[in-house]
């Protein structure tokens, strides 16, 4: 049971803010001198404290929640795993007859059990050009990484943390992906395929579900290897009630000359090569129903289309900055990334 778990109403919410980041729950639980339960304190309560005026060494026992929720030593484990589902949480503290806390029961620690009813849309219908002569007799998502087709990885990643049913939009040599997966029993899931007949671009595929989404879905491309927190993007699109939810991560460019700020003729500063970061769209999206609804029927569209198309309609559009493991397996280098890195971040 990691200390950063943990912190005293007396701490500041910037030793509580650390402990937060370090422990990538979202969120810590406050704990008297004896160890009972007597509070907690989420990144969101520490950021509206911050947008009232509060500073970091301000107290965490003024901004806490004084009503945490938490399970009795003892409760079986399907019955966490309903609580955490009806509660929105990825985390409970576990506490004794006399209030104090003798453990943590996380989503990740019940996946087995934690089942989310969500659909996975994987688009795979790629040709991967860029990858030939790989990709002359084989579809992109059945590169092996790893030992196994990158699509296999992506379906397993999600499965473990609860995710069953997958629709695979597929294209360039479909029936090969169809051949190896089935119906996704040997992997545990549930597994539809839609086939383009011409392509359709990074959404518009979806426009050929045989049942429109009455839940959030995902959306993610079928050439991804990422250690994100799938049901943490989840969780976030459903607090923020968006109607998309994009992934973003960090890109940084390096300038490769001294950049000069200048007012007329006089020189302000220089700065040797600066690198500058801008976000970019890491392939991985949650869409409301209404989302859905919106993308036009067996056409070409992709998803910054769609997203723009929601915001200037008014809708609410939100991204989730992921900060794990990603590479798009695009290029011939990003193949021998991927192979290099693969037992460093997805082995057992």
């Amino acid at each position: 049971m990691s200390p950063d778990f943990f912190t005293k109403p007396s701490h500041t919410l910037r030793s509580a803010m650390e402990a937060i980041d370090r422990n990538s729950m979202q969120i810590c639980f406050v704990l008297d001198d004896d160890g009972k339960l007597i509070g907690a304190l989420t990144d969101g309560d520490i950021r509206r404290a911050l947008l009232k005026g509060a500073t970091l060494e301000q107290e965490v026992g003024t901004f806490m929640s004084r009503a945490p929720r938490f399970v009795p030593n003892g409760m079986s484990r399907a019955d966490i795993v309903e609580k955490l589902k009806s509660w929105n949480v990825r985390q409970l503290p576990v506490v004794d007859e006399k209030g104090r806390v003798i453990g943590i029961e996380t989503s990740d620690d019940l996946r087995g059990l934690l089942k989310r009813n969500n659909q996975v849309i994987l688009m795979a219908g790629g040709f991967g050009k860029r990858l030939s002569p790989l990709t002359d007799t084989l579809p992109k998502p059945l590169l092996r990484i790893g030992g196994q087709p990158i699509l296999e990885t992506i379906i397993k990643r999600f499965r473990d943390v609860g995710f069953y049913r997958f629709v695979l939009i597929v294209n360039y040599r479909g029936e090969m992906i169809r051949d190896h997966f089935k119906d996704g029993k040997e992997l545990g899931v549930e597994i539809e395929y839609l086939c383009e007949e011409t392509p359709l671009g990074t959404c518009g595929g979806l426009s050929l579900l045989k049942e429109k989404p009455t839940e959030p879905v995902f959306v993610m491309n079928g050439d991804i290897l990422t250690r994100a927190d799938f049901g943490a993007i989840l969780d976030q699109h459903c607090s923020t009630n968006a109607t998309a939810t994009m992934v973003v991560r960090e890109y940084y460019t390096e300038v490769p000359y001294g950049v000069v700020k200048v007012q007329g003729d006089r020189i302000l500063s220089i700065e040797e090569k600066p690198k500058e970061m801008s976000y970019v769209n890491a392939g991985v999206y949650v869409l409301s129903p209404e989302a859905v609804a919106m993308i036009p029927q067996k056409s070409f569209f992709d998803m910054p289309s769609l997203f723009n198309m929601l915001k200037d309609s008014g809708r609410e559009i939100c991204c989730y900055k992921l900060k794990d493991y990603w590479v798009d397996i695009g290029r011939m280098e990003d193949f021998h990334r991927a192979q290099a890195d693969f037992e460093g971040h997805f082995g057992s």
